[in-house]
Formats: C-alpha cells, structure tokens, sequence
C-alpha cells in the first residue's frame, strides 16, 4: 500500500494533499469529487499540524489505496496527542453566526465528504480512516452502524 510520511508542518501540506490526490486521479474519480477529497484531506492535515503535537515535532502517515476503481481508501496517522475526531458533535448550523459555538465545522464538512470514517487509537497512534466513493454519500450519523470505531 502507498504511503507517505512527512513532519506535521504546514510547509509539507500541498505535497501531502497531493499524494492524496493522484490516486483518486488514477482511479477516474470526477474532478469535483477529487476536489472534495483534498478538502477533507486538507481539513484534517491542518487540524494535525495544529494541535496534534502541542509540546514538540512528529510526523504524520498516509496511506492510500483504491478498492475496485470505486472506494478510495485514506488512512492518517500521527503519534501527537490523543483525538477521535469523529466524538466531535455535530455544529449548529442553524443557529445564526453569533450564536455558534467556535470551532468543529471542519470536522462537520470531512464527515459530509468522506462516505466512512473511522478511528482508532493503536499503542501511541491515532489512526483514522476515510473512505471516498467515487460519489459522495457522506459518512455523518453512522456512528453506531459501524462507521465509528474506538
């Protein structure tokens, strides 16, 4: 399986979204759908090189694969503070902008984007899977039909 690891810095980020990017290319996704995929790739990449190691440097890991020219598989992993993504609760997109809570739509968008999402905690690793049908589905309200793994 590709994979790709690089220090959580910004200064990797387009290079990083576009290893991401090429194997949807290879498997014909549409290009506005590839476009979703570097969004959500992008979202979570930033939300890494942010927060994930607040005290020192690391890394970050992906790796992709297609399945049957249909499913993009994308897993991201980085050994910086423990975070499951997917515990973030939805936003109140409703509420009028001054009303909103700060923070979490980003979260919100990757959900809307990725068909699955999963996530585990392996020894000093946060693992999370996304996977990319070649059309979006999105994966939000799966978490007790086995789209949220602890």
């Amino acid at each position: 399986m590709p994979e790709i690891t690089s220090p959580a810095r910004m200064a990797h980020l387009e290079r990083l979204i576009q290893f991401v990017a090429r194997h949807a290319e290879t498997a014909h996704f549409p290009t506005q759908r590839i476009r979703e995929i570097e969004l959500a790739v992008e979202e979570i990449l930033v939300n890494i090189f942010s927060y994930a190691y607040p005290d020192t440097t690391g890394d970050v890991s992906l790796t992709c694969r297609v399945e049957d020219d249909l499913r993009l598989v994308l897993e991201i992993s980085d050994t910086g503070t423990p975070f499951n993504i997917l515990n973030v609760p939805a936003p109140n997109v409703a509420a009028g902008i001054y009303e909103r809570q700060v923070g979490g739509l980003g979260v919100f968008f990757v959900k809307k984007m990725a068909d699955e999402a999963h996530y585990r905690r392996d020894g000093d690793r946060n693992i999370l899977m996304l996977i990319f049908g070649r059309h979006r589905h999105g994966a939000e309200g799966q978490e007790h039909a086995g789209g949220v793994q602890e």
